[in-house]
């Protein structure tokens, strides 16, 4: 498949046109993909929330998204709560560095959480995990969920919300691809940031 095959699939039109089948199947769909992606975090988050800003608009696009990817966090820490219990999950967390993040966490709580899941290319199914093996409270973590999806969600729902426009307007196209960047490098910063510390306090202990 070479490019001027490529590029006659992704047309404006195609690309109008599955966003029109997209939203035939209902908000429940639009909820559900999102949802999953707690679940199966090679589901490309980023794509749902573009998809779902294009068939639905803004708004309404950015609730879905909010609200299933919202749950589906707060699904993997209860389950993983719950599965805690078991001797093989206890093993899991008497692993060096996951004790460390563990503790981490637990002293931390609030505040780490809400920063990485405001970036949408930091790990943030496995701090699901991970948060759930721990000992901070739900509602810790499902107001650190709620309030750092809806910043994460919303800015992408942003800057995806006209695709046609980011197509056919090279400038906003730059500006879109440097918003995302920025958003990827800052990620990953605050992750690295966080790694470090975490190695820091467990070396003065």
């Amino acid at each position: 498949m070479n490019l001027e095959t490529l590029q006659e699939l992704f047309t404006i039109d195609q690309l109008m046109e599955l966003f029109e089948t997209y939203r035939s199947f209902g908000p429940f769909f639009a909820i559900l993909l999102p949802l999953l992606e707690a679940f199966l975090p090679f589901l490309p988050l980023v794509v749902l929330i573009v998809a779902n800003v294009n068939s639905f608009g803004l708004w309404m696009g950015f609730f879905l998204s909010w609200i299933g990817a919202s749950l589906g966090s707060i699904l993997v820490f209860f389950i993983m709560r719950k599965l805690g219990q078991f001797t093989i999950f206890k093993k899991l967390r008497e692993k060096k560095g996951i004790r460390k993040l563990l503790t981490w966490i637990e002293r931390r709580g609030f505040s780490p959480l809400f920063l990485i899941l405001c970036f949408p290319f930091t790990p943030s199914a496995a701090i699901n995990v991970v948060a759930g093996l721990s000992r901070i409270s739900y509602w810790q973590f499902i107001l650190a969920v709620l309030s750092g999806k809806f910043v994460m969600i919303f800015m992408v729902s942003f800057v995806g919300q006209d695709l046609q426009a980011l197509i056919t307007q090279p400038i906003r196209s730059i500006i879109a691809g440097v918003v995302i960047f920025l958003l990827w490098y800052i990620g990953k910063k605050v992750e690295h940031r966080l790694n470090r510390t975490v190695t820091v306090k467990n070396r003065d202990h």
